[in-house]
């Protein structure tokens, strides 16, 4: 048999001449040495898959590490998978754990009962051991009416409900690793020895379970405690028992009744109104003049911005918009990325020095003459924007680079008030099965792409990477400076998104290099139910700035 292999994601192929048979882990094993990171999963003819897939003849193998994103979930989820075991091995059977969130690079994950630092120390140690011992992790498959039995009778109700969305003809994987027995979606590596690096630590109500970051593949990122995020989490899972939301099965549930459907919009729109006001009463108690409002791509910005505008005005203040956009440098002086194009995500491309003159003359009350950015010319345009403020008055700014101090150093820091918004928890499909709350963003950019510029899915997949990148330098490290925090996801909104993601989804082709990533995405739509009767959201919603129909 001859296949092709891939063993670096910047390589070449090699043909290689193998037995029938043979596994790609024992491919990965045989070149082992030549891989500068260890391999958790791979591709096959641009499909997913583990590492105890056989090789087919004439295919191409490519090796993921967790510099992939599948890869890098995959990870988590073996991790996870050794965690419960080795919980399961010190508290007892069911010791009711229960991943709750992403947080300062790990998994944030709480038990019924508290655990203390010895217990942890313990659990540790015993995830050490099972790895140390390299007990294969066995993946089985089943049909959807034989998972759910096993998963009912294991007491698993969550995650046997989480399967009636499955077609009857559908599979599900569930793995082993000694005896313990868990249901996951993701692929898993196939055996403990592959998961040498992670740490584990109390934190809060539970315990952090912390591992690599794609960035450095081996290193765990130094612990910063992101109080914003946790912050975030407690108040999403109050919302959750308000709206008697815990897992999407209960979703799927609710979508079932037009009227529980329409309920559950009505009171997620609510909770965000409320915290709006919240944040509004508070910009206005501490008469802060600079609001910087930073968010990552597809996290509703522009809709929170203007909605936070009137209710400010609400508070009987008129607050002047300002979009950083109108203050690009001239386009001859635009900085150029590493293909030559332009770099209009960089700091360099805002012609910061006018952009800080404007507004500390805006705050003392001076006559501003704003500028219009043409893009069709590449120049600012002046002399149509006189703008002068009253006393009291306040500055919204929205941007990629709100919160960056090289945007506005020169305005004192006691006028500005900085909001964070991002979708950053999300409803998980099971107490173990995570949605990732980058994916929320990745399915809004999608369906708001399509609407508003005719792209497919596979060109917003394809560009994903370079606009994670970007916020990566621009975005993510000035979030622990924010005041306050907006989390702009709805927990009903996978049941919307799916809708309309799904047929773009679909659309992609096997031999497209974003094919992976979006079957990826499309598994995750295969536990979810679609809720059609999306016109309960309302027409100020932060979801309308992706599936239209909005007002703002």
């Amino acid at each position: 048999m001859m296949v092709k292999i891939k063993r670096d994601p910047s390589g070449t192929y090699e043909n290689i001449e193998i037995d029938k048979g043979i596994k790609i882990e024992e491919l990965y094993l045989k070149y082992r040495d030549k891989f500068k990171n260890d391999v958790v999963i791979a591709m096959a003819n641009n499909h997913i898959v583990p590492l105890d897939y056989v090789v087919q003849d004439g295919e191409t193998i490519e090796f993921l590490d967790i510099t992939n994103n599948e890869a890098y979930l995959s990870y988590q989820s073996s991790l996870t998978l050794l965690l419960l075991k080795a919980s399961s091995d010190l508290l007892g059977d069911k010791p009711g754990m229960r991943v709750r969130a992403s947080i300062n690079d790990g998994l944030y994950i709480t038990y019924d009962e508290k655990v203390d630092e010895e217990q942890v120390a313990k659990i540790y140690q015993r995830m050490k051991k099972l790895v140390e011992d390299d007990i294969p992790i066995i993946s089985r498959e089943f049909t959807k009416e034989e998972g759910k039995k096993l998963l009912e009778e294991e007491g698993l109700d969550d995650k046997s409900r989480l399967l009636n969305k499955l077609a009857n003809d559908e599979t599900i994987k569930i793995y082993s690793l000694d005896g313990y027995s868990e249901f996951f979606y993701n692929y898993l590596v196939p055996s403990t020895s592959y998961l040498n690096n992670f740490e584990l630590m109390r934190y809060r109500d539970g315990i952090l379970l912390r591992y690599p970051h794609p960035s450095d593949p081996h290193s765990i990122p130094r612990f910063e405690d992101d109080y914003i995020v946790y912050n975030a989490f407690v108040e999403q899972a109050e919302w959750k028992s308000l709206l008697g939301i815990n897992y999407m099965a209960d979703l799927n549930d609710a979508t079932l009744d037009k009227e529980i459907s329409r309920t559950i919009i009505q009171l997620s729109e609510a909770l965000h109104d409320k915290k709006i006001v919240q944040i509004a009463n508070r910009i206005t108690e501490e008469k802060k003049r600079m609001i910087l409002i930073l968010g990552p791509s597809s996290s509703g910005k522009t809709t929170f911005a203007r909605r936070l505008l009137i209710q400010l005005m609400v508070n009987g203040l008129r607050p002047l918009y300002i979009g950083t956009d109108d203050y690009f440098v001239e386009r001859e002086d635009t900085p150029r990325d590493e293909n030559g194009e332009y770099d209009f995500e960089s700091i360099d491309a805002v012609d910061i020095e006018l952009f800080n003159n404007n507004m500390n003359d805006l705050l003392l009350g001076k006559e501003v003459d704003m500028p219009i950015f043409d893009f069709i010319t590449g120049h600012k345009k002046f002399g149509k924007r006189m703008t002068r403020l009253e006393s009291g008055q306040p500055i919204i700014v929205e941007g990629i680079h709100a919160f960056n101090h090289a945007l506005t150093g020169e305005i004192d820091d006691s006028e500005k008030f900085k909001i964070y918004i991002s979708p950053l928890t999300q409803l998980n499909l099971d107490a173990h099965n995570r949605i990732p709350a980058t994916d929320t963003r990745i399915f809004r950019r999608i369906i708001r792409d399509a609407r508003t510029r005719d792209h497919t899915a596979e060109e917003t997949l394809k560009r994903w990477s370079k606009v994670h990148e970007a916020e990566s330098v621009n975005i993510f490290p000035y979030t622990h400076e924010a005041d306050i925090f907006f989390n702009s996801v709805h927990l009903y909104e996978m049941a919307v998104i799916k809708k309309y993601a799904e047929p773009l989804l679909k659309k992609v082709k096997e031999d497209s290099p974003e094919y992976s990533a979006a079957s990826r995405l499309l598994r995750e739509l295969r536990y979810v139910s679609k809720m059609t009767e999306d016109n309960y959201i309302n027409n100020d919603s932060i979801l309308r700035e992706f599936i239209g129909g909005g007002t703002i």
